[in-house]
């Protein structure tokens, strides 16, 4: 072997030597190389200093990092170091060789703890101490030291706390690891020295960040970790996959590295920063933001794999805190990730749910390596949540409260505080929202829970210390210690204290609608009302929290305390005004709508309707232009060709886009309730021909919001019965036409309306048909109802709506909202009967615009009219229209300041609002699906109601055969449903109504449609049908009962036993004798007898002595004892009509103590006329008081229209 290649194979096999880190074979080769290679003194000398310096090093602590000083008697710095510069000096040839040895000599100094020598003897970079030297022939140990310099020089910087310029020197250092790059697997100590680079460097990097030294904003603030993750993968396909613990002995874990990289990451994502780009590019924003989801995911699933593989399960006293620090940092994540903020497009493949899924699979692995975790139980809680999966959500809820129950009184008793357990604020806040869960996804079961663990609520808020002031959270005060100066309960902040108090306000409020104790209803509403004002109190509450003020509102309304819920509505839609930058999605806009609704109907209900229709306009308004809400689409419908529309689509898909495209479906649910609530005041100021052309207006809406459906509209007009007026609503125009109008239009039409109303001239009206209780007695009689017209409009009935009170029964209303109030009322303002008379009802009386059927003697008439006079003529009903416009403006600076985003899912209303406290929950799609379709029926329902009462009978029908097709198509569904989640009786959590609800609002708008058309026998069966789907559907029992009363007091006679016969000339002939309907008739006048007083099941009067009133009178015929034939028959047994009576009485008496029916007035109406039948003439004056005191308060639609979430906003 030739010298030449003896030398190559020593100098390779010492390079290998170095490299690999076999150090007790450098003596030898060095030895060999300096023999046989004597030019190589630069590198022989550097070779032997690096043998010295990793013995020494291994002498004081063996295997460690290369980090504490060694002793300089274990090292002889003072022969090592001028050797060494000597042979720097006389090296000239060997550039690489010269690098080597001044990397060594910093080395040497910085071993020995002498640092800024060490800084200073470091060479600059490897490209300008190499010159021209081509940096891709380089050999792999200058690399080596190359990683090693920088390394070295940067420790030397952060020693001294000089960590920005440190990070420089790694910077400027990272062209170095290309090699580690370009995937030729590195031997030993190159793998070392570039692990100890990057470690140094990411945690010098959190460290900056964490003092603040540097920001997130910069570009390259993830650099040094996204350098360290790449490392990782270049190793995997080496063939070498890194695995867990420590790189070397002394240093980090590595998943420390990966947490801190976790922590910036989620730092960038929760601050919504830019997305750095430092060592990756992004085209555009929706690619920013897929590639911080996709690097967050894969952060995440790194540091995941190696926290759990090293954690094991605890013991009974351990607790593993980086698992739950870690669940939470991933929370956090989760709560910004499933927000409002983000948009599924965002998140890839599996979108929000696919999020959730996997948030769910982090729960459950890091619940194997923790005992009873109540964080994690309440993360599970959540998240199930957000997936639509309650049952779940509250299985994990119950183990949560029953640990935390268990370790509060263990740490009360013991006084030794428990770190595992939630503190007393995150306890509150978990429970308030189960409790607002419940309530507003569940039904009566849940609302039963949701009571419980109010009062639990209650408890322990009583329990605890007071909680700290509105007025001085920047104040320390002293908790109260235990004996050894523990503090085991802090006091909580007034947020915490107002969301709770929030929360058992909903779960009474809850109670009380859904319970069937009526006997507790008053008094659990009047708690809520008390738990709503704690929450509100300025102290230690949140007294501007919009959902507590709505739900306030909400429950006033309905006790019927008008003035202090408008108050209070108004006051929050002032208190949330804000100023700032204007944003884009108008939370706080969004937020008001159910506020601005709940305006409208309580406006309607104080009778100032114009003013009310102006609310309505106003919750759409207040978003300045309606291409901000329903974008740019054209709405027209007009026909185009289909290149044009998929060019026009290609160039404006986005702005296209509305607010509504990014709605959940709640509130586009509340949307569709403000058209229709708009639609029932434009019914009641127009008249149902005008509600029934602009109900197209619904069904464009309901398209736009949800997308296109099967089922067509029926015609919207009947040319040939009627001319439709032309107003802005007989109109069918864009949407946005539809909904604001034109205001010319919208004035014109308002003031022309009032004058032609307040004239009197009911003719110049379009005839309204008659109201539910006047129409079930198909106009043979006016015995059975008294002077005052009780009104509802319910979604299926909606007959007898919208009759109004004037102000004068407003001004009799007492304060109290106690039935027993009824009686206190003056005995010359209380409702009179007349004597039966079986004859036509006297045409209606028009006061206030409103028609008011009183049927009774003419002086009876005189005396009523004080009660229903309005006191307001023309005039002064236009001075407080122009007043009420003056009061309602308030929106022009409430609502045209839009509040702005903070990148947060909660809504920003102001500076105490707290957060939204349930995640936005994903349905699976076929529920949404079934719950658009029930929007649609009930949609449809009130379209036929405007048909029926605009006496377009075919048209009603054809409507409601839409609303039935639905209802099918959903009965359908039900029953192939094979999870059990949904069943014709249960819709399931999160749904509106079950399929047999919806079946009893069809068949109930069925039948008042028949009693309209005249045909009473088809719409009692009607009832019935509906009764068998929903036993307490509150519309179809009333209109049944009303039947089964006429039946009673023969207002409603029997059907003939034999049918006529139609003759060729169109008469029709009767078969049943004429003597014997006479003989019947007269019967019915003198031979039938005195019907008891006393009910069945009732209790009352006495009956009345049988010397004024003969059992039966004898005639030449049939006894009254007797029954007559059947084909002769022409009136009930009295037992039949009993019968009738006393389940007319059952069904109204179980209605009204439903939470449905408590303040349902045409329930209480017909229950006193059902006293009254019976002969308790005190008992029915006492329901008709309650009535009135009902009817002054009731709104244009039912409350509840106003929330689809029961009381939860």
């Amino acid at each position: 072997m030739s010298k030449s290649a003896k030398v190559a194979q020593y100098l390779a096999r010492l390079e290998d030597a170095r490299c690999e880190g076999k150090w007790d074979d450098v003596p030898e080769l060095v030895r060999k190389v300096r023999k046989h290679a004597t030019d190589r003194l630069c590198l022989t000398t550097t070779a032997e200093t690096e043998y010295a310096i990793i013995k020494a090093s291994q002498k004081q602590n063996p295997g460690s990092r290369p980090s504490t000083a060694v002793d300089s008697k274990d090292l002889d710095t003072a022969q090592l170091v001028p050797r060494l510069l000597g042979a720097i000096d006389a090296e000239t040839t060997y550039l690489e060789d010269k690098y080597q040895a001044q990397v060594c000599v910093g080395w040497i100094h910085w071993t020995v703890g002498d640092y800024s020598q060490a800084a200073a003897q470091l060479p600059q970079s490897l490209e300008n101490e190499l010159g021209q030297v081509e940096l891709s022939s380089i050999s792999e140990w200058t690399r080596v030291c190359s990683l090693k310099a920088a390394y070295l020089k940067a420790n030397c910087l952060a020693r001294n706390n000089e960590r920005v310029a440190a990070l420089a020197v790694f910077e400027s250092a990272l062209a170095s690891l290309s090699y580690v790059w370009s995937g030729q697997k590195g031997r030993k100590q190159l793998r070392f020295w570039a692990e100890l680079f990057l470690t140094e460097f990411c945690m010098l990097q959190a460290q900056a960040l964490e003092r603040g030294e540097k920001s997130l904003d910069d570009p390259n603030s993830l650099a040094p970790f996204r350098s360290w993750g790449k490392y990782w993968e270049v190793s995997k396909a080496q063939g070498s996959p890194l695995t867990g613990g420590y790189g070397f002995r002394g240093a980090v874990p590595r998943r420390r590295v990966w947490n801190e990289y976790y922590a910036a990451i989620s730092g960038i994502l929760q601050q919504d920063l830019p997305f750095p780009t430092g060592l990756v590019d992004v085209t555009n924003e929706a690619s920013a933001r897929n590639q911080l989801r996709a690097e967050l995911k894969k952060v995440e699933i790194a540091y995941e794999g190696l926290l759990l593989s090293e954690t094991s399960f605890p013991r009974a006293d351990e607790q593993r805190q980086e698992i739950e620090d870690f669940v939470a940092a991933v929370m956090r994540n989760w709560s910004v990730l499933n927000g409002r903020d983000w948009h599924e497009q965002d998140l890839g493949p599996g979108g929000k749910e696919g999020l959730s899924r996997g948030i769910l699979d982090i729960l459950y692995r890091a619940a194997t390596k923790t005992f009873h975790s109540t964080a994690i139980l309440r993360y599970l809680f959540t998240v199930h949540i957000a997936v639509a999966e309650f049952d779940l959500a509250f299985h994990a809820f119950d183990s949560y409260l029953e640990i935390v129950k268990k370790g509060k009184a263990r740490v009360d008793k013991t006084g030794h505080p428990e770190p595992s357990l939630d503190d007393d604020a995150t306890v509150l806040e978990t429970i308030s929202q189960a409790i607002t869960a419940l309530c507003k996804y569940g039904f009566q079961e849940a609302a039963e829970k949701a009571h419980n663990l109010g009062i639990e609520l209650e408890g322990m808020l009583q329990k605890l210390p007071a909680p700290l002031p509105n007025s001085q959270d920047n104040i320390t005060t002293l908790d109260e210690e235990d004996g050894n100066g523990v503090i085991l309960h802090p006091r909580i902040s007034s947020r915490v204290y107002a969301l709770s108090w929030q929360a058992i306000g909903i779960s009474q409020a809850q109670w009380s609608r859904t319970t069937f104790d009526a006997s507790v209803r008053t008094e659990t509403q009047t708690k809520a009302i008390r738990s709503f004002q704690k929450s509100l109190s300025p102290d230690n509450g949140n007294p501007t929290d919009v959902r507590t003020l709505f739900t306030l509102g909400l429950l006033l309304a309905e006790q019927r305390e008008l003035t202090a819920a408008i108050d209070i509505v108004k006051a929050a839609l002032m208190s949330n005004k804000k100023t700032g930058d204007e944003s884009g999605s108008y939370w706080r806009e969004r937020s008001l709508i159910p506020l601005w609704h709940l305006l409208a109907l309580l406006l309607s209900a104080r009778q100032d309707f114009i003013m009310a229709a102006r609310a309505c306009e106003g919750a759409f308004e207040q978003f300045d232009d309606p291409t901000v809400l329903f974008g740019s689409q054209n709405l027209q419908g007009t026909f185009r060709s289909e290149h044009l529309n998929e060019a026009e689509a290609r160039n404006e898909k986005n702005q296209a886009r509305g607010l509504v495209d990014e709605m959940d479906d709640l509130e586009k649910e509340g949307m569709i309730e403000v058209k229709m609530t708009q639609l029932a005041l434009l019914e009641l100021l127009e008249g149902p021909e005008v509600a029934v052309n602009a109900s197209h207006e619904l069904l464009v809406l309901y398209t736009r919001l949800f997308g296109s459906f099967q089922q067509k509209a029926p015609a919207t007009t009947q040319k040939s019965t009627m001319e439709v007026p032309k107003s802005s609503a007989g109109t069918i125009r864009s949407l946005r036409g539809s909904i604001f109008g034109n205001k010319t239009d919208r004035s014109s039409r308002n003031v022309g309306n009032i004058t032609t109303v307040e004239s009197g001239k009911s003719t110049t009206l379009p005839e309204r048909p008659q109201t539910t209780q006047t129409v079930a007695s198909i106009a043979t009689t006016a015995t059975t109802a008294p002077t005052i017209q009780v009104t509802r409009e319910n979604s299926e009935a909606g007959d007898a709506q919208r009759s109004r009170r004037s102000s004068s029964v407003r001004g009799r209303r007492s304060d109290s909202t106690r039935r027993n109030s009824l009686k206190k009322r003056e005995p010359s303002a209380q409702p009179r009967r007349t004597s039966s008379t079986g004859g036509v009802p006297r045409a209606p009386t028009i006061v206030d615009g409103e028609d008011y059927f009183t049927p009774m003697a003419d002086g009876a008439s005189q005396e009523r009219v004080d009660f229903f006079a309005s006191s307001r003529n023309d005039i002064s009903r236009q001075q407080s229209f122009s007043k009420g416009r003056g009061l309602l403006r308030f929106d022009s600076t409430a609502s045209s300041t839009r509040g702005s985003t903070t990148g947060s899912d909660s809504l920003v209303l102001d500076s105490l609002s707290s957060p939204n406290p349930l995640p936005v929950v994903q349905f699976p799609s076929d529920q949404v699906k079934r719950q658009r379709q029930t929007v649609l029926v009930k949609i449809w329902l009130m379209i036929a109601a405007f048909y029926r009462r605009a006496k377009m009978y075919g048209d009603a029908k054809s409507a409601i055969e839409e609303a039935k097709k639905l209802v099918d198509g959903l009965e359908a569904e039900a029953t192939k449903d094979t999870s059990g989640s949904i069943s014709l009786r249960d819709p399931g959590w999160g749904g509106k109504k079950s399929v047999e609800e919806l079946w009893g609002d069809v068949h109930s708008e069925l039948g008042y449609l028949a009693i309209s058309e005249g045909a009473p026998y088809v719409a009692r069966d009607y009832f019935e049908e509906a009764l068998m789907h929903y036993p307490d559907h509150p519309s179809a029992t009333v209109g049944l009962s009303n039947i089964l009363l006429d039946i009673y007091s023969e207002a409603l006679l029997p059907p003939p036993a034999i049918p006529s016969i139609n003759l060729p000339d169109g008469q029709a002939t009767n078969l049943i004798p004429t003597s014997t309907k006479t003989q019947a008739s007269s019967h019915k006048i003198g031979n039938i007898p005195a019907l008891p007083s006393v009910p069945l099941g009732l209790g009352g009067n006495s009956p009345q002595s049988s010397k004024n009133h003969p059992t039966f009178h004898e005639t030449n015929d049939l006894s009254a004892e007797e029954l007559p034939p059947p084909y002769k028959a022409v009136s009930l047994p009295l037992v039949d009509r009993l019968a009738a009576r006393d389940r007319a009485y059952g069904l109204l008496s179980g209605l009204t103590k439903l939470g449905t029916g408590w303040n349902y007035s045409d329930a209480w109406f017909a229950l006193a006329r059902a006293h009254e039948e019976s002969g308790q003439p005190d008992k029915a004056k006492e329901v008709l008081w309650w009535c009135v005191e009902l009817e002054e308060g009731m709104g244009v639609r039912e409350w509840n229209c106003v929330s689809a979430n029961g009381y939860v906003l």
